[in-house]
């Protein structure tokens, strides 16, 4: 696997996989999608929730997928293509939190560091994190469009 980071300022600009997401909201580091594609390998397909709760901050929560239970009340933000993987991996957070986020692109990345117990990249010493910047107006645009 390539050099994980230990930086979590999460406003840093980080490369992303290109075409990782199937919208603009939501992309992959390479870092990312090395550790999702041997996380596949040990639990089976996979799925994001963004957490929005008090345990992990704003920790995207990283699942076996239909372990989380989705709802009513959770927006699908796309889904995250990884090479070397069948089946996309979904990324949902809940309505109103994403409120909070909807004028956000979000980068899912990898650090070194202890996780949520909750979240299957625990056990490996690193956590998942969102780095993230405001849409351009050009962006926004785009999206409402759409």
């Amino acid at each position: 696997m390539t050099e994980i980071s230990t930086s979590t300022d999460v406003t840093e600009q980080v490369p992303e996989v290109s075409g990782s997401g199937t919208t603009a909201r939501v992309a992959l580091t390479p870092q990312a999608s090395e550790l999702l594609v041997q996380l596949t390998d040990v639990h089976g397909p996979l799925m994001f929730h963004q957490s929005g709760g008090c345990c992990d901050g704003s920790a995207p929560m990283c699942y076996p997928d239909g372990e989380f239970k989705i709802g009513g009340q959770d927006v699908h933000l796309g889904d995250l293509t990884v090479e070397g993987l069948e089946k996309p991996i979904g990324f949902y957070m809940s309505a109103s939190q994403f409120e909070y986020w909807k004028h956000t692109h979000l980068t899912v990345d990898v650090v070194k560091g202890r996780g949520s117990g909750f979240s299957v990249e625990a056990p490996e010493g690193v956590r998942f994190i969102i780095r993230s910047r405001l849409f351009s107006d050009d962006e926004w645009r785009a999206l409402e469009g759409a």
